[in-house]
């Protein structure tokens, strides 16, 4: 993995020079996605159909969880924008931020926990409730954060079927099939999605690092707070189990971010695409940091 990030910045690198930042960035956006499913994937091929309705027969675990994801951190996005003099572009990536709930890149990560079944069970629950809420919550929000943007069911739909329920389903049913190779070929396959992840963000942060650069102190601070915000509110109701606090804290912090790829591709330009992968690596820094410390 080392070797291979090194090699594939050249790559990419390379394309941009000879192609232009265009080009380069339908690439990153595809890649992007594409590897989101492939890791999402690789989850689904080491859980079982019987993880997918552990948190629907703890139905107030579920009621709270789906409230500090789908409800208290939107508001908290809402209240930020509101009362913060932030620019249109760093507001058009909040709303994208703020209506995907959900971290698909976690379950694995959160093993030392032992709630991989709480996590994966909201991944796969959260996805099917994004259906409805992310056009209700766009269609509601979009107003008041001063920018325009309109999913449509289907739109929405589409897109979370394709990269995100099929994914785990396919992962699912390869567990079922080949049960004792399943993890471990989804391990390897897992390295290589992480470089073509790390890759496509990085050089998408590159290619247009203006919109990072010329971004307020403002702009950052309600980021930040977004951030520390969600993971206060998944601490706090994440239940009696310290393990499950942990990993709701982190699931609202990271928020979904294939959801919030397909949110931030129906802005017009790349402003809000560079911020929402801007804010999912540094989100992914910070739970790393926020789980060693909760595993002290």
């Amino acid at each position: 993995m080392v070797i291979g990030l090194p090699v594939a910045l050249i790559i990419t690198w390379s394309i941009y020079l000879f192609e232009g930042a265009s080009v380069v960035t339908e690439i990153v956006l595809i890649l992007l996605k594409l590897a989101v499913g492939v890791l999402i994937a690789c989850v689904g091929a080491g859980t079982s159909f019987s993880e997918v309705t552990y948190v629907w027969q703890r139905p107030r675990l579920l009621f709270r969880s789906l409230a500090a994801m789908y409800l208290l951190v939107p508001l908290v996005a809402f209240g930020l924008v509101l009362i913060m003099p932030i620019e249109r572009g760093v507001k058009a990536a909040m709303l994208a931020l703020a209506v995907s709930a959900g971290a698909p890149l976690l379950p694995r990560r959160l093993k030392k926990l032992r709630s991989e079944q709480y996590v994966f069970s909201l991944l796969f629950t959260s996805s099917l409730v994004a259906i409805v809420a992310v056009p209700v919550w766009t269609a509601l929000l979009s107003a008041w954060f001063d920018v325009e943007v309109q999913l449509s069911i289907r739109t929405v739909v589409t897109d979370i079927a394709k990269t995100i329920l099929l994914p785990i389903l396919i992962g699912m049913g390869l567990r079922a099939i080949f049960p004792v190779s399943a993890d471990r070929v989804a391990n390897r396959v897992m390295m290589i999605a992480w470089i073509v992840l790390a890759v496509s963000a990085i050089t998408l942060l590159g290619v247009h690092r203006e919109h990072l650069v010329g971004l307020s102190w403002q702009g950052v601070l309600a980021l930040v707070a977004l951030m520390v915000a969600a993971l206060f509110i998944g601490q706090v109701l994440g239940g009696p189990n310290p393990n499950d606090r942990t990993a709701l804290a982190i699931t609202c912090a990271m928020r979904h971010v294939g959801i919030a790829l397909v949110v931030a591709a129906e802005f017009v330009g790349v402003s809000t695409l560079v911020l929402v992968v801007a804010y999912f690596m540094t989100a992914f820094v910070v739970s790393t940091i926020y789980l060693s410390c909760r595993l002290r």
